[in-house]
């Protein structure tokens, strides 16, 4: 199956929830694929939106009720190898996944998803980060809105830089969590990451 591939905006950390914004009424697609019908470039751009899903409702996976399946997160560090947690793993096993960064190293995250029966709107990556039980970080990375696909899609996180110094050393528990506009929660998970003075 071929990949599409998302890459996040810059984020604005200071202003990440806007108490006035309003998500959108959820439509189902079919009423959202009938609905200007006879306007050819929006027909092209609902075509170029989502795919195989115009001709009908895309299913992934018969038994998981939800629109979206969260698959895989890897890290991505400079001059590294991409790694992977496989998130199809019971919670217990995730639990012990953790990753290793080298001190000040640059890295993203990388999620991999299959959205199926709707569209999802306002998808979002969230997670907090904690040292020995203090929250020191959080992040709130708006992914965008995803028609129904049979391909698996991924969205990349902007480029961020490890703790470094001697008091940043150490292991981080992380808990990340998949929501969108509707406060639909699809998966939450934890994972570990230690930063160390080297690999």
């Amino acid at each position: 199956m071929a990949e599409q591939e998302e890459t996040a905006p810059e984020v604005d950390h200071e202003d990440e929830d806007n108490p006035n914004y309003k998500p959108p009424a959820p439509k189902p697609l079919e009423e959202l694929i009938k609905q200007d019908a006879e306007d050819e470039s929006l027909r092209k751009y609902k075509e170029a939106l989502l795919g195989g899903s115009l001709s009908g409702n895309v299913i992934v996976d018969e038994k998981n009720p939800n629109k979206v399946i969260v698959q895989k997160l890897s890290l991505l560090a400079e001059g590294r190898d991409e790694i992977f947690i496989d998130l199809t793993k019971p919670e217990e096993e995730i639990k012990k996944e953790c990753f290793t960064l080298k001190e000040g190293c640059k890295y993203q995250i990388k999620i991999y998803f299959f959205v199926q029966r709707e569209i999802v709107s306002g998808l979002r990556y969230e997670h907090k980060v904690y040292r020995k039980g203090i929250q020191v970080d959080k992040m709130k990375q708006m992914m965008g809105s995803y028609g129904p696909k049979a391909d698996l899609q991924s969205f990349t996180t902007q480029q961020e830089d490890a703790p470094s110094g001697l008091l940043m050393r150490g292991d981080y528990k992380i808990k990340s969590r998949f929501v969108d506009d509707d406060q639909n929660e699809y998966v939450t998970w934890e994972w570990h990451l230690a930063v160390k003075k080297d690999w």
